[in-house]
């Protein structure tokens, strides 16, 4: 009997791990369930192993594990099976076994001939046993503005973060502790930084509407970043600049062909950005205002409150590993970052530091009840904590995800607490222990860290322990 093909796509919006997890997953039970398959990565450094015409086309169906954008509109005419990143790492069998069980519903895009031109076709896939497929839509779209939004958050952050190794005011050329070397990297790495909010709004555009949507995106990105909205201006700007570009496709589709070449270049940009102007300038004061609100009560409750803040923020962090919870956490503090609140970020970071290092502690202080795979597995999790990469501790937490994500919790709301009520500020958005030389309170902030992740090592391992007691 001829082996069945099946070809898939993953991305998750950092692009670092998930995206990576989820494709080996998929191989793995690929090469248990007697399928070929060849799995393409989105990741942060692009496309890799990018799948062909000429293998989507063989292809017995398409499997989707994506946070993000990964072009679906080529599937258009194959059994497709859509879900998120985490799926793709923790149900990859169920996702293939759709495709073989001919469960998988068939991808139609509406006017896909016409879709090498610039204009976004409309898509309609509804899978069966997928819910929310609107609600995950929405989320896709914000992940793109996301994904490619993080570079330059970190690339900016972590320059104006080395800034401040000359002195705090040594980017100022009226202080006394001036220096031009800092100051060329504060002005570099704020000049990256304020790209963020257009950035985020861009690629959210993107996602919705494709290429016409960007540069709408892009200009209501700036209008909110100038008009005080912030983050969640660049947000809303960049679902309003897509889906005026959509409506905008709609009341002009009766145009003749000919005058495609128009629309592309000179009325969409010209009328998408006219209306996203008029958008933002009605919708900018009430934004700026929610945002003030928002960032003040969480600067707030970062003095008045720092247990919770840190437990909140802890178990978020810790919840999903990466996932849409974590990343609001994240996003909130890279947010406050650009409004110059250093102490937010010092918690989450912290909290996303814990996960990784909890369970490679564990598998070093129990090491008789972890496989030698859990052990190796472990071992990478040093590396992948100490650079902020939550995601290592996903293989551990799957396996029993009731039991280990609540140890991760309380793992990481203890670092999180700990970092508050030390006062330490992280003026860096990602890096992990690479930024320690610009923390302020770096030695705390390790000791908070190390607290959290060996509290919830030891009650892993205890877990472990009593887990293997049982099956013997």
């Amino acid at each position: 009997m001829t082996r069945k093909k099946i070809v898939a796509a993953t991305g998750c919006p950092t692009g670092i791990a998930h995206t990576f997890m989820a494709a080996e997953a998929l191989t793995k039970a690929a090469e248990k369930l007697d399928v070929d398959i060849k799995v393409e990565t989105h990741g942060q450094v692009g496309v890799e192993n990018e799948l062909t015409e000429e293998e989507i086309r063989e292809a017995d169906g398409v499997i989707i594990a994506a946070d993000k954008n990964v072009n679906s509109d080529r599937f258009h005419g194959k059994p497709l099976v859509n879900a998120s990143v985490s799926r793709g790492i923790k149900a990859s069998e169920e996702l293939i076994n759709q495709i073989l069980n001919e469960e998988a519903t068939i991808h139609e895009v509406k006017g896909y001939e016409a879709s090498n031109a610039n204009e976004a076709p409309h898509t309609e896939t509804t899978q069966k046993g997928e819910k929310g497929q609107g609600l995950r839509s929405v989320y896709n779209n914000l992940m793109n503005g996301v994904s490619h939004m993080l570079p330059v958050v970190v690339g900016g952050g972590v320059l104006t973060a080395l800034s401040f190794l000359f002195g705090i005011h040594s980017a100022n050329p009226d202080h006394e502790s001036y220096n031009e070397f800092a100051a060329f990297l504060n002005n570099v790495g704020g000049l990256a930084f304020s790209l963020m909010v257009p950035i985020l709004a861009a690629f959210i555009a993107e996602s919705i509407a494709k290429r016409p949507g960007m540069i709408v995106g892009f200009v209501g990105g700036l209008l909110a970043d100038q008009g005080g909205a912030g983050f969640l201006g660049g947000i809303l700007a960049g679902f309003a600049a897509g889906y005026i570009i959509i409506l905008l496709q709609f009341l002009l589709k009766r145009l003749p062909s000919s005058l495609d070449g128009l629309k592309s270049i000179f009325l969409y940009p010209v009328i998408g950005i006219f209306l996203i102007g008029g958008f933002m300038t009605l919708f900018n004061v009430p934004v700026e205002a929610l945002n003030t609100a928002l960032m003040d009560f969480l600067s707030n409750m970062q003095s008045s409150n720092p247990i919770i803040l840190g437990i909140v923020v802890g178990a978020m962090c810790g919840f999903d590993l990466g996932g849409p919870v974590n990343k609001a956490a994240y996003l909130t503090g890279t947010a406050l970052l650009s409004d110059g609140n250093f102490y937010f970020m010092a918690g989450v970071s912290a909290a996303c530091i814990a996960p990784p290092l909890l369970t490679a502690f564990g598998t070093v202080f129990f090491r008789k009840y972890f496989t030698e795979e859990e052990r190796s597995a472990g071992m990478a999790n040093f590396a992948l904590g100490s650079t902020h990469i939550t995601e290592g501790a996903i293989p551990f937490a799957a396996k029993s995800p009731l039991v280990v994500i609540p140890i991760i919790m309380f793992g990481s709301a203890i670092s999180a607490v700990l970092t508050y009520l030390f006062d330490i500020q992280v003026p860096a958005p990602h890096g992990g222990f690479l930024v320690l030389p610009v923390v302020t309170g770096a030695f705390q902030w390790v000791l908070a860290i190390l607290i959290g992740s060996l509290a919830g090592a030891v009650i892993y391992g205890m877990y472990r322990k009593k887990l293997a007691q049982k099956t013997t």
